[in-house]
């Protein structure tokens, strides 16, 4: 399979059985699908970009980015966002369906005016798509403590062109990430 018969789509609601089901094949259990559904269905992570990636007709793939806010929940911040989850199915898995998805994605946050995008992840996948690692280092915090050895993978990149100008402190999610269990090993 070559990545060119690969379609990425913006989801809506009618998609919502689809990306449980990607995330839940992707994942192999159905934490990170309930962790989708409720954020899609936050009205704190709007506006939010959610993507599925198409071999054919089959759905292969989902990225979401929710909103998020510096230090506290305010509508005159700039436009910011975290991607959470990343989902492709076992059997697409290592073809670049990943990296597409989070191209598609940082290129339409980009035009809507995203300023930022954090990742909590792999730091050696999410590097090779422009992450900085430790984003800690550089002001911007995690919702919930980071313990040292993995400080790395709390990750960020610019979409901005002026670089790093959103005002640094801790990073608020939406309400139904926001909370400790998902920001644990």
């Amino acid at each position: 399979m070559t990545t060119e018969n690969i379609t990425i789509k913006e989801t809506g609601n009618k998609d919502l059985h689809t990306i449980y089901e990607v995330e839940k094949l992707a994942f192999g259990y159905e934490k990170e699908a309930r962790l989708t559904e409720a954020l899609l269905n936050d009205p704190t992570a709007r506006p939010l970009l959610s993507l599925l990636a198409f071999h054919n007709e089959k759905a292969v793939g989902h990225i979401l980015f929710t909103r998020v806010y510096m230090n506290e929940m305010s509508e005159d911040q700039p436009l910011i966002h975290i991607l959470a989850p990343l989902a492709v199915i076992p059997e697409y898995q290592k073809q670049g369906i990943g990296g597409m998805l989070i191209k598609a994605g940082l290129e339409k946050l980009k035009q809507a005016g995203s300023a930022l995008v954090f990742v909590l992840g792999h730091i050696g996948y999410y590097c090779r798509h422009g992450f900085i690692p430790d984003a800690g280092k550089l002001g911007y915090q995690a919702p919930y403590p980071i313990p040292e050895e993995f400080a790395n993978a709390w990750m960020v990149q610019s979409l901005d062109p002026e670089d790093f100008t959103v005002k640094k402190g801790t990073v608020v999610c939406a309400n139904e990430l926001n909370k400790p269990e998902h920001w644990k090993e």
